[in-house]
């Protein structure tokens, strides 16, 4: 059954809400240009108070190898996800590192074959946005990436194409952040709710 993570959490309320729909990951956003951009000092409240067996993850935006250990070590985060021009080698410097890449019409899939990660994430090319662009890509691009890897497929999933996306890709995992907003870092619940019990439908 496909994972999922909800990305760009900024509320207590809302990670637990997610959490209790079912979630498997959640997702804090560390790139300051962001407009969610997690609080460090709330993060680590978030984590804290969540229960066992939830993954959280880091997002990174081509940030100093350094501040993200600090980070690692004041928060407690499981996992790091880099969003910028990461290097191979640099994505091998902590033990769960997801490498995002922005799809865009060219992009070679084969550059996958270069990084040894966990899994990599599919989002959609927008210029100056690194996430959350809410527009979709082809999902071709990304079944063809499974052959690299764990493939988390994000970029424009919602409650209404989710299925749909499961059906067609088949991937590892899906990120969702604006598909499940009522505004950018907060979330709206019904929408969390729907979009989780639509993916889980298990599909023969």
């Amino acid at each position: 059954m496909v994972k999922i993570k909800i990305c760009g959490i900024t509320r207590l309320e809302d990670a637990l809400w997610a959490v209790d729909c079912g979630v498997d990951a959640l997702g804090f956003v560390f790139y300051e240009k962001s407009p969610r951009k997690a609080d460090i000092n709330e993060v680590k409240k978030i984590i804290r108070a969540l229960p066992p067996f939830v993954v959280t993850v880091g997002v990174f935006v081509n940030e100093d190898g350094s501040k993200i250990d600090k980070i690692i070590a004041e928060t407690g985060i499981n996992a790091v996800q880099l969003h910028g021009g990461e290097t191979p080698q640099e994505c091998t410097r902590w033990p769960c590192v997801i490498k995002a890449f922005r799809v865009k019409e060219g992009w070679g899939v084969d550059v996958l074959k270069q990084y040894s990660v966990k899994a990599v994430l599919l989002d959609t090319y927008v210029a100056g946005q690194f996430g959350g662009t809410g527009e979709v890509f082809n999902w071709e691009i990304a079944k063809t990436a499974k052959a690299y890897g764990n493939v988390i497929l994000a970029g424009g999933l919602t409650v209404e194409n989710v299925k749909s996306a499961v059906a067609h890709v088949s991937p590892y995992a899906l990120d969702v952040s604006s598909g499940v907003e009522s505004s950018p870092g907060i979330k709206d619940h019904l929408k969390i709710k729907d979009f989780i019990k639509e993916a889980k439908i298990v599909i023969f």
